[in-house]
């Protein structure tokens, strides 16, 4: 599903001359930035035009549609990591949309106006409260409600079970192109290209690392301190695939595995040398640059720059530099990867034997760090918990709202497509991916703009070859622009208004635009009206998480437990959890003030979490190498606390007992 803008940069007012344009309204405007992603161009091309093109072959030209839509969902799901993560963030939305054609398919087909309404209002409310769960869920959530839609509407001779199997289908092989096909260079690199994702992901980690060592002491410590948690979440991400929960399957697995553990003592030293804000001298941040690139080509890291150890943070990364030079060694391709740790000013492998006592880690903990850094899904319990919350019952009441209201609408004006109105109310209403004015802006305007592209070549190319050639090269372009939503919104407008044509229909531009503008107007309405209960609720309750976890992480360093692995998995859960409060408070913060206002006060709460956390991860490091907290670590420690109490009460969050708890045991 597109991805949510508010991730690459909090809204803000941005001024163009003399007048300042509010926030709402410059989210609309910002797009993603970064390199094309080759790989997925050609992954598009390959996908839905040859599908298309077969099914023509063979007289199945319906569904072979079908199958075409599941690619381009699929290809809207296809982004940059590892093969594994890959599978799983395409291959649960696909099919949870097989399953949504299937149900609208039969529902269509056998009820009447009314019942189809209530049944399809009944799945908005369970998918909506599904999607609070996270960017996985929520893709599923979508492509469940869109698929239902139109199996009920699209006017198709195929049985539901047959529309099912070949939208799956159409998934399944883009998966298949995604696991099969080389990056380019891979190979060359590293020699595995089955995990240049997992390779790149821990390689970024080293190099966040290195920025922020670069940036200690300067006003860009803070953002370089996300760019690391947000590295660290990737690659923790890409390491979590089926086969890497517990026990590794090959040789590269294994050393993947081991480079990522390596790196969590070196994030941690590096945290704690920003939060003490003195300036570093430039060679402390090279160890890490050449971990990064060793990771990325396979090669020797060679000897790594000891940093002076002056202070406790610096001899916290000198010892978790001997610690990754000595896993790099026993783990990589060549044995003699981090030889040359006698040399004078550096550090290799070889350099921790003569002092086992200062491994970072502890003897034998290794393998704990391994299988106890969240590498498995979330339980049961814990999902539970997600979907029937306050977050969960908010997202799935206006999901169902609009859905609902949407299907009714569409069926009371019999038109011919009645399907394109709720399919494009999912889209809007959707809070995980923007915010609401911001989406319903991009949509209007991607979709005016795609159907009179479409319009002008559907004058002129032949059929049905030239549809199909369209259908290939607009697949080709999602992956390039779901940098922004009216672009991605263009691009697919497009692609379904071609695949309407190539299944027989009439072209359908105008209807197109007209349905997309009446599901603007219903999301819009519907999207500010009062609801039961505190507005808000996704956003408060990440935040609480957000506490929750950062307690516990300060929890276990003031017991002065000597479980490092428990600290590390706790440390990523705290980080982790607060970046995904502060990305659903920036979403909000973007929406009109009739909305914002509902969510006011929580960026300061995140704020204080976040220095709470660094002050905590500070406070480790000290401990670890005197036993003893300075005054200085304890009155912070005690002046957030008060602080988040203060600001949690402002914001409308209850106190926590934990965090009360925390500030007398500090």
């Amino acid at each position: 599903m597109p991805r949510p803008l508010s991730a690459v940069s909090p809204p803000s007012a941005v001024s163009v001359g003399s007048t300042v344009l509010p926030p709402w309204l410059t989210h609309a405007l910002r797009a993603q930035r970064g390199p094309v992603p080759w790989n997925a161009v050609l992954r598009g091309v390959l996908a839905a035009g040859p599908l298309l093109v077969v099914a023509l072959l063979v007289g199945r030209e319906s569904l072979g549609v079908v199958a075409a839509l599941g690619a381009m969902f699929a290809g809207i799901n296809d982004r940059p990591g590892s093969r594994r993560v890959a599978v799983h963030r395409i291959g649960v939305p696909g099919l949870a949309g097989a399953a949504g054609l299937a149900v609208g398919t039969y529902a269509g087909d056998g009820l009447g106006a009314v019942p189809l309404t209530l049944i399809l209002t009944g799945l908005g409310l369970l998918a909506g409260a599904v999607s609070a769960v996270g960017p996985v869920a929520s893709g599923a959530g979508t492509q469940l409600l869109v698929a239902a839609a139109i199996g009920a509407g699209m006017p198709l001779p195929d049985p539901g079970w047959q529309r099912a199997l070949f939208f799956l289908a159409g998934a399944g092989w883009l998966i298949v192109l995604r696991l099969a096909l080389p990056t380019p260079g891979a190979r060359m690199l590293a020699g595995d290209f089955r995990f240049d994702g997992e390779r790149a992901a821990v390689a970024d980690v080293y190099d966040a690392i290195a920025e922020l060592l670069a940036a200690v002491g300067g006003e860009r410590a803070g953002a370089r301190r996300a760019a690391l948690t947000a590295a660290l979440d990737h690659a923790q991400d890409a390491l979590a695939g089926p086969r890497l929960r517990r026990y590794a399957s090959s040789a590269a697995e294994r050393r993947l595995r081991a480079q990522y553990a390596a790196a969590l003592p070196l994030a941690e030293a590096a945290t704690a040398l920003a939060w003490a804000g003195e300036a570093l001298p430039a060679r402390t941040g090279e160890g890490p640059r050449r971990l990064a690139d060793a990771v990325r080509t396979g090669a020797p890291c060679g000897p790594l720059p000891a940093p002076a150890r002056t202070v406790p943070g610096l001899r916290a990364l000198d010892d978790a530099l001997l610690h990754a030079a000595e896993s790099f060694d026993r783990g990589g391709a060549d044995r003699g990867g981090a030889e040359g740790g006698g040399a004078e000013g550096g550090r290799g492998g070889s350099a921790l034997h003569g002092d086992p006592g200062r491994h970072p880690l502890g003897r034998g903990a290794e393998q704990t760090v391994r299988t106890r850094l969240h590498l498995r899904p979330p339980r049961a319990k814990a999902l539970l918990r997600t979907v029937t919350g306050s977050g969960g019952r908010e997202y799935g009441f206006r999901v169902a709202l609009c859905y609902g209201v949407s299907v009714a609408v569409a069926q009371a004006l019999h038109h011919v497509h009645w399907y394109w109105l709720p399919a494009t109310a999912v889209f809007l209403v959707k809070p995980d991916l923007g915010p609401l004015v911001s989406r319903v802006l991009n949509r209007a305007a991607g979709t005016v703009l795609g159907a009179l592209v479409f319009a002008g070549f559907a004058a002129v190319l032949p059929r049905p070859e030239g549809l199909v050639a369209l259908v290939a090269i607009s697949a080709a372009l999602i992956p390039v622009a779901t940098r922004h939503f009216a672009a991605q919104t263009a691009v697919v407008t497009v692609l379904v208004l071609a695949l309407v044509m190539v299944g027989g229909e009439p072209q359908a531009s105008w209807g197109r635009i007209g349905e997309t503008l009446a599901a603007c107007a219903i999301v819009l309405v519907v999207g500010h009206l009062p609801a039961p209960g505190q507005r808000g609720g996704n956003v408060r309750a990440r935040v609480v998480l957000a506490t929750d976890a950062a307690h516990a992480y300060l929890s276990h360093v003031l017991s002065a437990a000597d479980d490092r692995a428990a600290r590390w998995a706790l440390r990523r859960e705290a980080y982790r959890t607060l970046a995904e409060a502060r990305a659903a408070i920036d979403r909000s913060a973007a929406e009109l003030p009739t909305l914002a206002r509902h969510t006011a006060g929580t960026d300061e709460v995140a704020a204080t979490l976040e220095r709470l956390v660094d002050t905590t991860t500070a406070c480790a490091v000290h401990l670890d190498d005197t036993g003893q907290l300075t005054p200085r670590h304890t009155e912070r420690l005690a002046t957030l606390l008060d602080e988040l109490v203060d600001r949690r009460e402002r914001a409308g969050l209850a106190a926590s007992p934990g965090v009360r708890s925390s500030r007398h045991r500090s």
